[in-house]
Parts: structure tokens; C-alpha cells; sequence
């Protein structure tokens, strides 16, 4: 390997000892763009920041090859210019060379990475106060006009403008503030201009030239540029260090800093309610990628360690194919909840015709992969729990990690991946969507979540089972050992495999037994009183549409059928991550790991398995961070734009409901604590506050639950409940459903009744109308 390369010869081997700078000038002079040219000497050139000797002639020869103009020679250490430091102004450059003056330049440059103010730049960021250094040679291109462009805004986050400032002349009177910067944007739809008229010419050319970076990065770019007799040259590029969201290595993430984004915890918080631990995370991005919508954007994103939807993306999107931000609002409320009206909905400059093209090949290609799932539905339906026994007992069985290796990559990986496919495709609940909203209009909010109830009536729901089975299993129609096997896998953590499953108790049934007996719990009576309720809200409903009957039978049937088969769905898939999580232990357990091993990623697994044990130091400063994230309270149901926990823990006018910084401020309302009418029902009690399942055993029979959320892992606690009261959640939620089957008032997605209301309150529940009040 040569010691100097020019920009054009540069080699794949070689470009890991250029540095940040030096790596980024040779990939986008090879790409195409206008970068002055120049070459790279390597870190390996170097000793103790001196030039070895053998190194001349390969510098001299690539000097050789540029014309006799001014040069410029500046730093690329290594860790110069990453994703989390970029060193601006700390290491040395030396600017109007001439060749004869070259080496002089190149020793200051080198030397530089041992001064002082490098060493406490370093220090300040826990980085080794030694740098390899490589040196960047280049052509000095004297500016008329100097100038930074951001991608994005590195302040707000948002990606709808690409924004920047100039200065007449040389680059580092913009950096050091000498001259008056002028300030400008250039929107992404359009490459429209706003700023001073010098620039406007440049504008388009500059879009492009901005763009071509991104993609060549694949991240959003902090660009300098300059402008010659009429020609833009790039000259530097580096990541926007304050839109980095994920450090992989200790597990610090918020995918909140990259993007103006509305966020919210609604559907998704339902299935991952606590932190994720760093297997589960990375599980979830990688089925998120497996289906994504929209190229370059996911639909999950985890802020310090809890689940939000991102559903800027999902309105962004709808707008493209023709509906407006307040119609798409309306049309996804029953999935993600309301969203304040004081709250803005950042929109992405989504182009058109790409996005439809790319949608619909994507389209096209997840469909197909859905309808093939389709095909296997009845298969997995069947086979899954069979799958489900004999894979824990194989995993049991295992006495090496190459046995463990065959049963992740050959067994519960793929398995996983193919019944996420399955219920993605089958789980769908737009009809139920559809025929609430028309119901609500026919015959009121109240009648049509009474109507919407009594999917038992075509077998009982799978979320309805984990509560009926213990009344079976005191009745001697179910063993214990059944139960377990049928619905132990079922939790409030069931998609992170960190957590304990009520099968992994061996004292779970006997405790659910106890308190069932010792409360008279009789889930049965209460199924059976609503579908009472259910025939009656028919009858009523044929008396005032005697000509619409057989269309709500048949509508009936068709949600009733979807609903089965979605929770029927999704109760096999869950099974995956109970055996994923005996999986682990196992591996744990034959490594001398422990339960450190949930602090790994999901693609770490298989290379830990075949012998790479790189990861192993990152693991405490991953169980730290998570451990941190644990710590703190559950955050707000919608967050809008850059959150910080800290600060607004911190707040005095801090929300549960939303953040937004930017937002007007909206009074309670005098009437009650407003949410989705989401089972009918008027009742009056005392409330009890729950800030997670495990305070469950404080619950007693005739309380109003008031909770954050639910899901099928609080079932159990449902029979106790006088009504139920959650701050997240639409009416197809979790809370909304099985209290609509059981017949007890619900009021779902209030936003911050956890916040309002306080254990020993007595209030008034109306599921008819979605008010909680004081009484």
C-alpha cells in the first residue's frame, strides 16, 4: 500500500486511513461532485506525528500530478468529522502552500494533533487523547463567496428547508465571525430560495449538489462551500453531529432530535408500554425496515428507550394521495388517538410522483409477501403451537453454542419474521374503523361501541381468554399446566423478551386462583349480561332502521371475523418471543453472560454465537442507559419536535398529554377530563390510580381504573373494575374492546388522567359520551 493517493486512485483498503475529511472529499470527487482536486496522505505515513521517510516519494509523486497553483493542506484525524464529533477549528491547516513550501505545511498540520486544546477537546469527550492523523492536500480555490449549507436544520431538526449562511471571500471569516454572515433557505420541494439575491443564481445547483451528499452518506450533511468565477465547489462535508440519534454502542437514543416530527405513543405503546431493552429495540427496527412505507422513513422510533409513532410520516404520506392534514387526522383517530388542536402536524416535502412510484413498488412487493402469508395463515394458526412447545423443549436440550446458532438462525429468527408478515397482513381493522365511525353517525357514540362489542359471539377473543381460563381452571375444565402453555405467554411486556412471562411463575395460576376465589370474580356472568346488552342495542337499532338489518348482520359478522383472526394472530406470534426470550437465557447461561445478554442487539446474536466478542464491552454502558431510561416516567402521549426528558421533567407547566414547546397552552376543560367514548356506560366510584401492572395488587373490586394504558397482559385486573380510565388509546384499543365485551364503562385516550386524578377521588365515568368527572 502506497502512503499518498490522489483523490481519483484512492482504494477501498485504503480509504479507512484517510480520516473523516479525507474519506469524504475522496467519495464525493468520485461521485461526481465539484471538489477541487487533491490527494490523501495516509494515517500510516505517519509516526508519532512525524512524516516517515518512505513517504516523500509517494507524496511527490501525487504533488507531481496537480497543477503549480496554491495548495491547501489540512487535518483528517481518524475521529475527525464523525457522526459524534467533528474537531471544527481544533486541529491546524494551512492554507496558500506552494509546492515548495509542501512538507513544511504537512509536519505543522501533523504536529497539530498533539497540541493542547486537541488533547482537552478530547478529554471533553471521552475520546483517546492520541489521533491518528492523515493529511489532505487539495487545490486552494480562491472565493468570492463562502458559505456552510445544512441539510437539515441542525437546530429544529426539521427536514423541510436546507438551510445555511455566507460571507463575501474566505471561508474563515464565516468561521470565526469576523465578517456578517448572510443567512438563506432552499426549500427541498422546488429548490425555492430565500435569502439574499447574491446566492439565488446558485440555488437549484446547490439543491442538487446537496442532495447527491446525502445520498452519498446516506445522512443529513453539514456541507462548506465556495464560489469561483461562477462555479460551486464543495470543499468539506461532515455529519450534522446534533441530528446523531443512536449511539450503538451504549444504547443512548432519541430518534426525536432527527426531524420535526409528531410523535405518539398511541397503538404502538400498547405492545411496548415499558423501556425496551436494546435486544427488543433492535428487533423492532428491523421488522419496521422489513415493511417500510416510505423509503428512508420508519414508522417506530424509540425516545430514550419508549415506543412512539411517528405519524408525521403516515400524514405526509396521505397527503400525497389526496386527503388533507384535518380529513387524515379524522381517518387515523381511532388507531392513534386524538391529537390536540393546538398541536401542529409537521409535513415532510414528501415529492410526489417519487413517492407514489416508490410506495407502490414497495406496495407491490409487501403485498405479494402478505398474500403468500395469507396463504399460510391456516398453516401457522395450527402449526404455531406445536412450533411453540417442542422449540422451548430443543432449546432446553442445548449443550453448545452451535447448537444455539442453528436454532436462532435456522428456527425462531425466520419463524418470527414470517408470522410478523402473517398478522401484518391479517391483522388489518379498517372495516371495524369504518363501520364505528358510520355506526356513531346512524346512532350515537354510545350505541355504536355497544354494537361493536360481542366479537365473542363468534368465539371468544384470544385477548378475553388469559381472564376466562382461570375461571376454567377453578372449574377443573383446564390444568394449570394447559393454562400456562395456552396463554403464559401472554403479559403487559409480552414483545420484549427482558421480561419475565406469567409461565415463567411458577406461581402465577395459584395467585390469579386465590384472588378470583376470594373477590367471587366471574368473568362468565359478565360476558354473558353484555351480550344481553348487545341483543338490545339490535333491537333498538332495527326500530329505527328496519331497512339496514341484514347489512349490520353481515357487517357484524365481517368484524367479528377479522377481529378473531387478528387476535388469533398475534396471539401465535407472541409466542416467538417467549421462545426468544428461553433462547437467550440459554445462551446467557452457556456463556457465563447472564441476562447481560438482552443488552445485546438482535444482529450481535449470531456473530457473538460464531465467536466475536466485540460487543462485550459496550454491554454495562448499555445496561446503564437502559437502566436510566427506566427510571424515569412514562412520557408524554404525543411529543412534538427535539424532547428533552430532562427538561421536561423539570418544567413547571409540564404535560402527560403532549409536548410542544411551540404549542399555545390549552386550560382543562371545566366540564371534565375529555377521551374516546370506548365502551358504554355511566357509573360512579372511586378511582385508583395504577402507574404500571405491578401496583395491580393494590387494585380492589368496585374501583375505577386509572391508568396509563392497558393491554392484554391487564386483562386479569378487568373483572375487579368498576370502569376504566386510560390516558392512551383510541376506541380500537385494547382497554376500549375488552371492557366493550365485558360491559363496564370505559373512557379511553384522555391524555392525563394519570396526571388529573389521584387514588381515593370519587368521579363519574361516561363511556356514552368520553367524560370523567369529579363528583
Amino acid at each position: 500500500m502506497n502512503h499518498a493517493y490522489s483523490f481519483k486512485e484512492i482504494s477501498g483498503e485504503a480509504l479507512a486511513l484517510t480520516g473523516g475529511k479525507g474519506a469524504s472529499l475522496c467519495k464525493m470527487f468520485g461521485s461526481g461532485l465539484n471538489v477541487p482536486d487533491g490527494f490523501v496522505i495516509l494515517a500510516s505515513a505517519f509516526k508519532d506525528y512525524q512524516l516517515k521517510p518512505e513517504a516523500k516519494a509517494d507524496i511527490e509523486k501525487c504533488l507531481a500530478a496537480l497543477p503549480d497553483v496554491p495548495l491547501a493542506v489540512r487535518s483528517s484525524a481518524l475521529a475527525e468529522d464523525s457522526a459524534k464529533t467533528s474537531f471544527a477549528g481544533e486541529f491546524e491547516s494551512v492554507l496558500d502552500v506552494c509546492k515548495d513550501s509542501i512538507f513544511a505545511a504537512i509536519d505543522r498540520v501533523a504536529a497539530s494533533a498533539s497540541s493542547e486544546r486537541v488533547s482537552r477537546y478530547s478529554a471533553f469527550h471521552g475520546l483517546d487523547v492520541a489521533h491518528d492523523m492523515a493529511v489532505v492536500v487539495q487545490i486552494m480555490i480562491k472565493a468570492q463567496i463562502s458559505g456552510v449549507t445544512f441539510s437539515a436544520d441542525p437546530i429544529t431538526g426539521s427536514h423541510v428547508n436546507m438551510v445555511g449562511n455566507y460571507v463575501f471571500g474566505a471561508g474563515e471569516s464565516l468561521v470565526s465571525g469576523v465578517a456578517n454572515a448572510y443567512p438563506f433557505t432552499i426549500s427541498r420541494l422546488k429548490a425555492r430560495y430565500s435569502g439574499d439575491k447574491t446566492l439565488a443564481a446558485y440555488a437549484k445547483e446547490m439543491h442538487k449538489a446537496v442532495e447527491k451528499t446525502e445520498g452519498i452518506f446516506g445522512r443529513e450533511m453539514d456541507i462548506e462551500w465556495v464560489i469561483a468565477d461562477k462555479r460551486l465547489y464543495i470543499v468539506q462535508a461532515r455529519p450534522i453531529t446534533t441530528l446523531e440519534t443512536i449511539n450503538y454502542d451504549t444504547y443512548e437514543i432519541n430518534q426525536s432530535l432527527d426531524g420535526d416530527a409528531l410523535w405518539t405513543s398511541n397503538n404502538v405503546g400498547e405492545a411496548i408500554p415499558g423501556v425496551m431493552s436494546p435486544f427488543a429495540w433492535s428487533l423492532l427496527r428491523e421488522m419496521d425496515l422489513e415493511c417500510q412505507k416510505v423509503p428512508g422513513y420508519y414508522m417506530f422510533g424509540n425516545i430514550c428507550g419508549r415506543t412512539y409513532s411517528n405519524i408525521s410520516v403516515t400524514i405526509s404520506a396521505m397527503r400525497v394521495l389526496g386527503f388533507n392534514v384535518p380529513r387524515a387526522k379524522a381517518l387515523i383517530s381511532d388507531a392513534f388517538g386524538r391529537v390536540p388542536d393546538n398541536l401542529e402536524i409537521p409535513v415532510y416535502p414528501f415529492k410526489t410522483g417519487h413517492l407514489i412510484k416508490e410506495m407502490f413498488v414497495r406496495a407491490l412487493k409487501s403485498l405479494k409477501r402478505m398474500r403468500d402469508s395469507k396463504k399460510q395463515k391456516a398453516y401457522y394458526l395450527e402449526h404455531t403451537p406445536v412450533w411453540y412447545v417442542q422449540t422451548l423443549k430443543d432449546i432446553e436440550k442445548a449443550k453448545s453454542k452451535e447448537e444455539l446458532q442453528a436454532l436462532w438462525t435456522g428456527n425462531v429468527r425466520p419463524f418470527l419474521s414470517a408470522l410478523w408478515y402473517i398478522w401484518f397482513g391479517g391483522a388489518g381493522s379498517v372495516t371495524l374503523i369504518s363501520l364505528r365511525k358510520k355506526l356513531a353517525k346512524m346512532v350515537g357514540e354510545g350505541e355504536a361501541n355497544l354494537l361493536c362489542s360481542n366479537f365473542s359471539g363468534q368465539g371468544v377473543l384470544v385477548s378475553m381468554q388469559p381472564m376466562l381460563g382461570i375461571e376454567q381452571v377453578i372449574k377443573g375444565k383446564l390444568s394449570q399446566a394447559k393454562y400456562l402453555e395456552f396463554y403464559g405467554h401472554r403479559s403487559p411486556n409480552e414483545f420484549d423478551p427482558y421480561y419475565p412471562y406469567p409461565a415463567d411463575d411458577p406461581d402465577y395460576v395459584d395467585n390469579q386462583i386465590k384472588e378470583y376465589a376470594s373477590l367471587d370474580l366471574k368473568p362468565e356472568e359478565l360476558l354473558e349480561r353484555q351480550r344481553q346488552e348487545f341483543q338490545k342495542a339490535k333491537a333498538r337499532f332495527a326500530q329505527k332502521y328496519p331497512g339496514k338489518v341484514k347489512w349490520l348482520e353481515r357487517r357484524l359478522l365481517k368484524v367479528s371475523e377479522d377481529a378473531n383472526t387478528r387476535e388469533s394472530l398475534r396471539n401465535e406470534f407472541n409466542k416467538v418471543f417467549r421462545v426468544m426470550r428461553h433462547l437467550l437465557l440459554k445462551i446467557g447461561e452457556i456463556t457465563a453472560l447472564g441476562d447481560d445478554v438482552f443488552m445485546m442487539y438482535c444482529f450481535e446474536i449470531p456473530c457473538f454465537l460464531q465467536g466475536d466478542t466485540s460487543m462485550l464491552k459496550h454491554l454495562p454502558d448499555r445496561r446503564n442507559s437502559f437502566e436510566r431510561y427506566q427510571n424515569l416516567p412514562a412520557f408524554p402521549q404525543f411529543i412534538r419536535g427535539r424532547f428533552n426528558p430532562q427538561e421536561w421533567l423539570n418544567s413547571a407547566n409540564r404535560r402527560q398529554d403532549y409536548y410542544d414547546p411551540n404549542a399555545g397552552t390549552s386550560s382543562p376543560s371545566s366540564e371534565g377530563i375529555k377521551g374516546f367514548a370506548g365502551a358504554p356506560g355511566i357509573v360512579e366510584g372511586r378511582v385508583r390510580v395504577l402507574h404500571n401492572f405491578e401496583e395491580g395488587k393494590l387494585f380492589q373490586k368496585g374501583e375505577i381504573l386509572v391508568t396509563t394504558m392497558t393491554n392484554i397482559g391487564w386483562t386479569p385486573l378487568f373483572p375487579k373494575a368498576a370502569a376504566i380510565v386510560t390516558d392512551l388509546g383510541a376506541p380500537l384499543s385494547h382497554a376500549a374492546i375488552v371492557a366493550r365485551e365485558i360491559g363496564i364503562p370505559a373512557v379511553v385516550g384522555t391524555g392525563n388522567a394519570t396526571a388529573l386524578l389521584q387514588t381515593g377521588d370519587t368521579v363519574i365515568v361516561n363511556g356514552n359520551t368520553g367524560m370523567v368527572t369529579k363528583s
